[in-house]
């Protein structure tokens, strides 16, 4: 296996599961002998506010944060994040989205509208854009909890990470008893792709 070097931010919304997919992505790093850093902002995370968490992944690593238009990667757990969390993906980058829309508190309380289509923001223009209904996708594998797993399956096929080393990173970091559901969650985000593409 040709050994990753990549740069990955990921965002969405307090309870979405954005710590776990950040862990695996730490787990599978450090099994495949790489240097990883992982910074978490938590922000208002229990509150349904927005949470950012870096991932740098490489022989050597030594700051743990991504700098601005330098991630090749941008998983987004929510339509809107992604347009807000745009700024981080380089010229080229890739941006992995789930489709799925949730009111900030601005739009709840009717001081801001949702835009039409954040995913179509200017400032992705130049980067790659694969978009799904992660949750629908969560749902049919057994649990509308496994979004997280979803995006990581679809961003998977980016990765030179075999299919084995993921699974088994996966297991190392989720309960045994939704490992099942997790796994399958993995696989219909990977299936996905072709779908996605945009």
């Amino acid at each position: 296996m040709s050994k990753p070097v990549f740069d990955l931010v990921i965002v969405g919304v307090g309870g979405q599961g954005t710590l776990l997919a950040s862990k695996i992505l730490g787990q599978l790093a450090m099994n495949a002998k790489l240097g990883v850093k992982v910074s978490e902002v938590h922000g208002m995370s229990q509150r349904g506010g927005s949470v950012i968490t870096h991932v740098r992944v490489g022989e050597r690593v030594h700051s743990p944060l991504v700098a601005m238009g330098n991630a090749d990667y941008l998983v987004s757990f929510e339509a809107l994040e992604a347009a807000r969390a745009a700024a981080y993906l380089k010229q080229g980058g890739v941006l992995i989205a789930n489709s799925q829309r949730i009111s900030p508190m601005p739009v709840i309380t009717g001081v801001a509208s949702y835009p039409n289509n954040p995913l179509q923001n200017p400032a992705l223009a130049g980067r790659k854009v694969e978009a799904v209904d992660a949750l629908s996708l969560a749902v049919e594998a057994g649990s509308a909890k496994a979004v997280n797993l979803v995006l990581l399956g679809l961003l998977s096929r980016h990765l030179s990470f075999t299919d084995e080393e993921w699974k088994h990173a996966i297991a190392v970091c989720v309960p045994r008893r939704t490992l099942e559901v997790n796994i399958r969650a993995f696989e219909n985000g990977r299936a996905s792709l072709s779908a996605a593409e945009s």
